[in-house]
This record gives C-alpha cells, sequence and structure tokens, in this order.
C-alpha cells in the first residue's frame, strides 16, 4: 500500500470521525487516500478555522480533534488554533505536508522547518522519514495528545514520503492508566482541611478533562464546602446551587473574591495555573493551597502549598472525601451569596437601545434554557460571558482562555455542532471576532448543521477601548466600518434578524434556537457598562 493509505487506516484505528482542513499539493495523497475512509474531510476556507474546529472537538468529546493543511503558509494558518489548544490543554493531532525530503537542505519553493516553528505550541511535533515508522509516530501523537496535561501535537509527512510503497498494521489502541496519590498525603490533606474554619475550593479546567463535576459536586455537598470556578470551568455546579460563588478569572479586584478573602484555606480542583495567575486572587491572604491536579502544581510565589494530592481528579476526590469532616457554612459566605445573586442579576431586566450586555445574556440563559453549548468568542462580551454567564452543566460554555483567540466562535459552534448534533449550539461573538472567521458560515450550510450566531455590534475593538480608557482615558485606533450582517448571512442562504431594542432579543433568541436551520442575530450593544464596571471592580471592598 502507499504510505498515505496506512496513514489513513492508522487515523481510523484511532477513531477518528472527522478532519478539519484545506488540501494542497503536498497532502494531496493522503486526500487520495480518504476517499475509501469513513472518517469525513471537512473542507474549510482558513486553516486557522480548521484549527478552531480541532481544538472545540477535542475540547467537548476528550478526544483528539484533527486539523490538516499543506506545507508553508498552509502549515502556518494553523499556528493559532494550535496555540489555543495548547494553552487550553485540548487534545489536537495537527498534520502538515512538506516538501519532499531531497530539497529541504537548501532554499526551496514554500519550504521553511514547520517541525522547529510547531515545536513551541506542542507536546510534541516529529516529521516522519521512513513511512514504516507511521503506525509507531501515530499512536505515540495521539496517546501524548491525550495524556495528562492534554494538548497538542503535530506530525510533518513529506509528500515523498507520503506516495511510498509500505507495509505495516496499526497499533493497538490502550487506555491511559489512572493514578492515585499516595494514602499518607491523603491523610495529609484531610488533616489540613479538617483544621481549617473556612476552607473554599477553586474548581478549573480540570474537572471538566477529567470529567469530575459529579465528584466534586458530591465533596463539596458532603463536607459543606463552597465552590468557586475559573471561565474553563463554568457549570462545574449548576447556576442555584446554593455552595457555588460562580466564577472568577478578570484580572481585578472582583466581588466573588471576597470569597478567597474570607478563606483560611483553598482547595484547588483541577487547577491549571494559565488559567488565572495566583497572585490574582491570592496576593494579600496568601492562604495555604491544597492541589489536587493529575500532574503536580507549578512553582509560584502566590501559590503556597500545604500538600498535592497527584493523580486521577475523580478517584482523589472520592478517596478523599470518606476523610473530611462536615462544615458548618460561615455565616459571612452565605451573605457573600446572596450579594452574589443580586448583583449577578441586577441588570437581567433592563431595557432600552442598544441594548447592555448583561440584558442580552440574561435572555439568551432564558432562550436556551440550560441546555445550549455555547461557544464565546474574545472580545468585551467574553469578559460578560466569563462573570454573568452561568451554564447549568460542564463543559456547555467553552470560552478560549490561555491564549483569549479572537475568531474562535463560528468555527468552533461547527467542531461542536458535530460532536453534539442533537443539542443547541450558540455561538456568541464581537463583530470584530465574527469578521475573522465568519466565512466558515458557508462551511456550516454546506455541511448542513444547524446554529445560532449572536453577533455584539458595535464597530469596534470593544475590549482594547475598555482597556484604553482604563489605562489612558482616550482611545486610539480602535473602530471600523461592519458590513451589513443580514445581507452577509443571506449570502451563505443564512437567516439574519437585527434586533436594536431589547425587547426585540428574547423573541429572535427563541426563535433561531428552536429552528433547525443556522440564524444569525445582529445586536446593537450598549457597551457603556464596560466603563461602569471598571469603576466598581477596584473600589469594591468586602466588608462582610
Amino acid at each position: 500500500m502507499k504510505a498515505s493509505d496506512l496513514f489513513i487506516k492508522c487515523l481510523e484505528n484511532e477513531g477518528v470521525e472527522y478532519i478539519f482542513g484545506i488540501p494542497g499539493e503536498e497532502n494531496t495523497d493522503l486526500i487520495d487516500s480518504l476517499i475509501d475512509s469513513n472518517i469525513q474531510f471537512v473542507v474549510v476556507h482558513h486553516e486557522q478555522a480548521a484549527a478552531f474546529m480541532a481544538d472545540v472537538y477535542g475540547r467537548l468529546t476528550g478526544k483528539p480533534g484533527v486539523c490538516l493543511a499543506t506545507l508553508g503558509p498552509g502549515a502556518t494558518n494553523l499556528l493559532t488554533g494550535i496555540g489555543d489548544a495548547y494553552l487550553d490543554y485540548s487534545p489536537v493531532v495537527a498534520i502538515t505536508g512538506q516538501a519532499g525530503l531531497e530539497r529541504i537542505h537548501k532554499q526551496s519553493h514554500q519550504y521553511i522547518d514547520i517541525i522547529g516553528v510547531f515545536e513551541e505550541v506542542t507536546k510534541w511535533s516529529q516529521q516522519i522519514r521512513v513511512p514504516h515508522t507511521i503506525p509507531e509516530i501515530v499512536r505515540k501523537a495521539f496517546k501524548k495528545a491525550v495524556l495528562e496535561k492534554p494538548g497538542a501535537v503535530h506530525i510533518e509527512l513529506p509528500e515523498d514520503i507520503a506516495s511510498m510503497d509500505t507495509e505495516g498494521e496499526p497499533i493497538p489502541v490502550t487506555k491511559v492508566p489512572l493514578y492515585l496519590p499516595d494514602e499518607e498525603e491523603i491523610k495529609k490533606a484531610a488533616a489540613a482541611i479538617n483544621e481549617a474554619k473556612r476552607p473554599i475550593i477553586l474548581a478549573g479546567n480540570g474537572v471538566i478533562r477529567d470529567k469530575a463535576a459529579g465528584a466534586l459536586r458530591k465533596f463539596a455537598e458532603d463536607n459543606n464546602i463552597p465552590v468557586v470556578n475559573t471561565f474553563m470551568a463554568k457549570g462545574v455546579l449548576p447556576s442555584d446551587h446554593p455552595l457555588t460563588l460562580y466564577t472568577v478569572g478578570i484580572q481585578a479586584k472582583d466581588y466573588v473574591l471576597c470569597g478567597f478573602d474570607i478563606a483560611d484555606l483553598i482547595i484547588t480542583v483541577g487547577y491549571d495555573i494559565v488559567e488565572y495567575l495566583p497572585k490574582y486572587w491570592n496576593d494579600e491572604a496568601m492562604n495555604k493551597i491544597i492541589h489536587i491536579d493529575s500532574l503536580p502544581a507549578e512553582v509560584d510565589g502566590y501559590y503556597p502549598l500545604q500538600s498535592e494530592l497527584v493523580g486521577n481528579i475523580k478517584k482523589t476526590l472520592e478517596a478523599l472525601n470518606p476523610h473530611i469532616e462536615q462544615k458548618e457554612l460561615c455565616s459571612k459566605i452565605k451573605q457573600l451569596k446572596t450579594q452574589l445573586v443580586e448583583k449577578l442579576h441586577a441588570s437581567d431586566d433592563t431595557s432600552g437601545s442598544p441594548i447592555i450586555p448583561q440584558r442580552i445574556l440574561a435572555d439568551l440563559k432564558r432562550a436556551e434554557k440550560g441546555e445550549a453549548i455555547v461557544i464565546s468568542d474574545v472580545g468585551a462580551h467574553k469578559l460578560w460571558i466569563a462573570r454573568m454567564y452561568q451554564p447549568e452543566k460542564p463543559n456547555h460554555t467553552i470560552i478560549s482562555n490561555g491564549f483569549a483567540t479572537m475568531g474562535i466562535a463560528v468555527p468552533g459552534a461547527i467542531a461542536a455542532k458535530l460532536a453534539h448534533p442533537d443539542k443547541p449550539v450558540v455561538a456568541v461573538t464581537g463583530d470584530g471576532g465574527f469578521l475573522m472567521n465568519g466565512v466558515e458560515l458557508a462551511t456550516a450550510k454546506r455541511l448542513g448543521i444547524s446554529f445560532t450566531v449572536v453577533i455584539f455590534h458595535d464597530e469596534k475593538y470593544g475590549l482594547i477601548e475598555w482597556k484604553q480608557l482604563n489605562k489612558f482615558n482616550r482611545t486610539n485606533a480602535i473602530e471600523f466600518t461592519d458590513p451589513n450582517f443580514l445581507q452577509f448571512a443571506e449570502s451563505f442562504g443564512v437567516k439574519g434578524i437585527k434586533v436594536t431594542h431589547s425587547d426585540e432579543l428574547l423573541p429572535a433568541l427563541e426563535e433561531a434556537i428552536s429552528s433547525n436551520e443556522i440564524v444569525l442575530i445582529d445586536v446593537d450593544v450598549d457597551y457603556s457598562e464596560n466603563e461602569k464596571l471598571s469603576k466598581t471592580l477596584g473600589d469594591y471592598i468586602c466588608k462582610l
């Protein structure tokens, strides 16, 4: 068989269902080998979108998402999405073509060292130099992609290697082993928790990755310990749960941080330092930390460890739970929870035109009824989603956090719908982020899938305006001109709805989410609320 045929057999062996990408001259053998495969090749309009699709697919399924590009600019176009997967610990396998080995020792058309380029944003980047190594390299790539902590890997297949004759068989897939911390370390951590009067849990991305939300909820309920989640761990407790203190992650003094000010011990569960640096939440109290995660903690001066429990998060929580004595919930925490609920919902029904972010998100929550997977792009709206939007289930709000990458929403929605075809999907984006990859509406239409796009429309890079005003009290170079988004959508055969007043919003959202088609909702947003929030963040002092 051809080497490219063997490569595709190995991908089939790994359970790959979709490859997102663009065909090119140097990956043409792989594309041809897919003709008789059960793997669906999803043709996109930009390789960045392909990488985003693989990224979100990996986050939602726990299986590596796969993306494909040719050499040179095709490969480098993948980089932004691969960087996002790398810093958000999403399992992804990127495959790129390359010039033949006979010409990579000299200057050559479209040739650059892609292996070297990808080494900085992947766990492993490897070129295939002889065809019989394909089964080993593919199996190793997929294994590395899912091993804790998961992330992106890269395989380069030169065009002359791809077309060579070879023999071989895929290597069987084995389960990743589960590890538990030492019993003595569990007892040590339990003693510290039992000694604490006001412990608090900080739940991070690892809770979602390890499917440990159920175990975390039981641990919190059994022991009466309140839970704060990062952007990446939204939904680990439902929004009405008495122990949830909602979300932290804004790099400023926010009222939810009072929970950390009250605490005398912080139990981090599946927390990745890249999510939210400890100096933003532990700089004053300098509370001791119990670290529960799949890997040892990163060394950080604001992260003083009392104990480390390293192993599978779900199994670790189950092993630790019987050793903990139930706490009485601190009265200050109860007061804080009351304040949080009041502040988070204070503007839910604010009427007007244009529409404030809080109202947009409140109506979205009403319309999707806790069932939708919401993909957030990056921009000013992301901070409002991170702060205000509380999903009811884990992995139902996807936020680009570590790399904070604009343009992810529409490609991410496509991947989410492919991963979970029976769930409603909503892409929430700014007009700037939408214009980066909005062309992938054509891809979605071609695939016959349905989802809703909500555009926060202000014809500015709103987050940068927010930052400039905070720092300089003036702005520069943040405005641009939008097309008519309804006509843009219509050109792809997509329905568009314009919303200018809050009274129009909920009916539009309900219509879009209940329909079996792609619907774009263009919403005029009032971002004057950004400055109001900035003024309250720094001034709020916990006086409970």
